[in-house]
């Protein structure tokens, strides 16, 4: 059931990544990233996934140590969780990424692949981003597109 979790937490976040970086003009790109809701089908495989293991799992959150983090991570649950819980928050960072390049007017196709990287590593993504988008929006006003 891991495996299939592990998988799944990907699959259902695919899609929204897919229609920022593909389709980022797209009206119904804008509005489905513009919705707070965009990591909820991660965090419900992230339910899935915990709730064999949730009183362990919540027991050492409550009190963590590094040697039993690591135990924990033994367990295929808990790394199908924390997976899915991943994704979820790059999925976010990504989601404030695409909506403030978008306010910013900042082109697609230099969007693209800081978007890539935040898909694969969000905390290279996010301060490339940041330091990004001072430069490409210094002499622009900001504005808020249409809904």
């Amino acid at each position: 059931m891991a495996d299939t979790l592990f998988e799944l937490a990907f699959l259902v976040v695919v899609p929204f990544w897919a229609l920022m970086i593909v389709a980022p003009g797209w009206r119904w790109s804008r509005r489905i990233a513009g919705s707070i809701f965009i990591a909820l089908p991660a965090l419900v495989v992230w339910a899935f996934a915990i709730a064999p293991v949730l009183p362990e799992f919540a027991a050492e959150m409550l009190n963590p140590d590094l040697a039993g983090v690591r135990a924990l991570f033994a367990d295929d649950d808990v790394v199908a969780a924390v997976w899915a819980q991943v994704l979820a928050w790059d999925l976010l960072v990504g989601r404030w990424i695409y909506l403030d390049s978008r306010e910013r007017r900042i082109h697609p196709l230099i969007m693209a692949p800081v978007m890539v990287l935040t898909i694969l590593l969000s905390p290279i993504g996010l301060p490339l981003y940041l330091a990004l988008r001072i430069p490409l929006t210094r002499n622009r006003q900001v504005t808020t597109p249409d809904a």
